[in-house]
């Protein structure tokens, strides 16, 4: 009997209150999946890569995951409240029936377990298996491939999840039962009812909201215009505007709202009642819809942001090369290749290339070798007429980059050179055409890390015009387009600006003293059934046993790069994810249990209305206006500053040059932005769904004693 009891109550709180259970199996969800991130494929393999990094990030995993728990508790403690609320009735009924005080205890401790073991056992599975699923889209990702993936269970994130969550769930309802279970019969058996509060004077409402609206707007100015990341003090300054800034808006949305009650249509059903109710609503409970729609912010920005930036870096750049050796063993260029050559023949390893060829970078060699008696414009390089033509375009950002860059170069007066066959096999292997120079002509290298597609295009233009540059004392034409394949595997030698010159005036103006690198691509054939990494880490396993070292030949592989573009991308997306994750289930538990809560508390007037002769569609239609108002108005105010939120983090996160991918990753930011507003209306239709059972037990006429 019982038992039977037990089972009834627990299954009927968890179809009464499905958002606050679906709530908790999310949260379980997300604990699970940031406690596994280290059995996870991707940490494995950049564990190799990265190790130092690595072991940072996972650092950070108990730190979230104990502030997390702390978020959780005020949501579990804030949601329970309501559930024991909504029953004091209920709960008195079984003390005056003769239930014990210690037997009501008890039960309440019987269906609290319930509900928390269902939710483990319905999270955990769920956890694991969406774990394994991201774990085989990162493996597609880098190049893993479904065969190099292994399925892995993570004991101890079981284990650290279960007990947490148990830990707050429990902690939670310690506290409030032994509230509930300590009040007289006569004080649960009395209805709860709305608290009073005064309201302001309009002007009060409308001076907060203009307010507000202006923190608002120095807060996204601020943020945006990079002025909060220049220092702490900044920052803080900023997330106090905006906090600020929302709580006053939310305050002064009164006027608003009093504003459209005398412009709407008076003669709609309940429309009166419907408006005063919102009225009340956004005066009484305005502190926690701003700090709601805070956290909604928060939850957008860290989807919009992470999978931004996630999915411009997952769409990895074009793969050319498969490794870059650098040979210390001799001063004599001409000697690195063929050395290089004649020692992985030794070891079996010639074979295993398809292709190996120099990359020749020098400096200018200056012709005058006495600088004391040298004419002062005697320079070895000069761009003045290069500048010139940049300074006459329209003023913008690029164009004082461009000129910037070039400047430098101009005073440094040491200019890199790149010989034009060695880039030209370069361009070969990336499936671009080939450069063609004249004598007396060089076309303009810069990796692109250090510029971005709005500059290629100034400087592209500024080129078409081959305009003049003196080197050591001769003229040269600059041709072409700006050319931005990376010269070596990863990160043997990154040049902002470079000189690519036909190799006879390469060898010229080197005077024969240049650097050495040289570029290799694996041969396809012998690995045609393995993915990219399992080749490259096999080479590199081969390569380490050899005797390069022995031979004073270092070497980088792709396997590097992969390994620091995909942690940047797990660092962006897994994170703020996780986060974004948390931030929405508290905020719309949060704000569902909060009108949920406040309609209870108004429940008598519904009844009035009842005796009026509402029916009960007319009583479920204002309610769910209600719904529209008191979600929809945080989730729009959240939703309008995400946008200048995550323009804030792009500018604050990315270095410039991931300015050429900024309107991509906007763009994509912008779609999940959509997406989590789409979500946002499911949660309005779970708490409409909620809403309207509990009118329904309205709808019967109740005797006042």
């Amino acid at each position: 009997m019982f038992s039977d009891l037990i089972l009834r109550n627990s299954k009927r709180s968890r179809k009464e209150n499905g958002l606050f259970f679906s709530s908790l199996v999310i949260s379980i969800i997300a604990f699970y999946i940031i406690l596994s991130l280290s059995h996870q494929d991707v940490m494995i393999f950049l564990a190799k890569m990265e190790s130092d990094a690595v072991s940072r990030l996972l650092l950070m995993i108990p730190v979230f995951y104990v502030v997390t728990l702390a978020i959780l508790f005020f949501l579990i403690y804030f949601a329970c409240k309501y559930q024991l609320e909504r029953r004091r009735k209920e709960f008195g009924v079984y003390l005056m029936m003769g239930m014990r005080r210690g037997k009501l205890f008890a039960m309440l401790l019987a269906e609290d377990l319930l509900e928390s073991g269902l939710a483990l056992v319905i999270g955990l599975p769920v956890a694991v298996l969406i774990s394994e699923l991201i774990s085989l889209i990162t493996a597609k990702l880098v190049g893993m491939g479904i065969i190099g993936h292994q399925f892995s269970l993570s004991i101890s994130a079981i284990i650290f999840t279960i007990v947490g969550f148990l830990v707050i769930k429990f902690a939670a309802f310690l506290i409030l039962s032994s509230k509930i279970s300590r009040q007289e019969i006569g004080i649960l058996l009395k209805p709860s009812v709305e608290n009073e509060k005064k309201a302001a004077p309009a002007v009060v409402y409308g001076i907060s909201a203009a307010a507000g609206i202006g923190m608002l707007a120095a807060t996204y100015s601020m943020a945006i215009s990079g002025i909060s990341w220049s220092k702490n003090a900044m920052m803080f300054l900023t997330l106090v505007f905006g906090f600020v800034g929302t709580i006053l808006l939310f305050y002064g949305m009164r006027a608003l709202i009093a504003l459209l009650i005398k412009k709407g249509n008076i003669n709609r059903k309940l429309h009166v009642f419907t408006f005063r109710q919102i009225q009340e609503n956004v005066i009484h409970q305005s502190t926690s819809m701003a700090i709601s729609s805070l956290l909604i912010l928060a939850a957008l920005c860290c989807f919009g942001a992470g999978i931004g930036i996630a999915g411009v870096k997952s769409q990895a750049e074009n793969h050319v090369l498969d490794y870059t050796f650098r040979d210390y063993s001799t001063e004599s260029p001409e000697e690195v290749l063929p050395h290089l050559e004649k020692t992985l023949l030794g070891n079996g390893l010639i074979q295993d290339f398809s292709q190996i060829w120099e990359m020749r970078i020098g400096h200018v060699y200056e012709t005058a070798t006495d600088t004391e008696t040298a004419a002062e414009d005697d320079t070895v390089i000069s761009f003045d007429s290069v500048i010139d033509e940049v300074r006459k375009l329209p003023q913008s950002e690029a164009r004082d980059l461009v000129m910037n860059e070039l400047e430098a170069q101009d005073m440094s007066q040491d200019v890199y050179l790149i010989c034009l066959s060695d880039y030209n096999k370069l361009l070969a292997a990336a499936g671009k055409p080939t450069l063609t120079l004249a004598e007396n002509e060089a076309a303009v290298y810069q990796d692109r890390n250090w510029t971005n597609d709005a500059e290629n295009q100034l400087f592209h233009s500024v080129l078409s015009e081959k305009p003049e540059i003196i080197l050591n004392q001769n003229p040269v034409k600059l041709t072409g387009e700006v050319q931005t394949v990376n010269l070596v595997t990863d990160r043997s030698i990154t040049l902002s600006f470079a000189l690519i010159l036909p190799d006879d005036q390469f060898l010229q103006y080197t005077n024969g003293d240049y650097t050495v690198y040289v570029n290799a691509i694996l041969n396809r054939e012998n690995g045609k059934s393995a993915s990219l990494m399992s080749v490259i880490s096999d080479m590199n396993e081969r390569l380490d046993n050899s005797d390069l070292s022995e031979a004073d030949i270092t070497y980088e592989s792709y396997l590097q790069n992969m390994g620091r573009q995909l942690f940047y991308m797990v660092a962006a997306s897994y994170i703020t994810i996780y986060l974004g994750i948390i931030f929405l289930v508290v905020a719309n538990t949060i704000i569902g249990v909060q009108f949920l809560m406040n309609q209870q508390k108004t429940g008598r007037r519904y009844q009035t209305l009842v005796r009026l002769g509402a029916t009960y569609q007319d009583l479920c239609v204002s309610a769910r206006k209600q719904i529209n108002w008191f979600v929809g108005l945080p989730v729009f105010v959240a939703a309008v500053s995400s946008l200048f939120g995550v323009r804030s983090l792009f500018t604050g996160m990315l270095s410039s040059v991931g300015g050429e991918n900024q309107g991509q990753m906007i763009a994509i930011a912008a779609a999940m932005i959509v997406l989590l507003c789409v979500v946002e209306c499911v949660y309005m239709a779970v708490i409409r769904r909620s809403s309207d059972r509990y009118l329904l037990t309205l709808m019967q006429p109740q005797r006042e004693e």
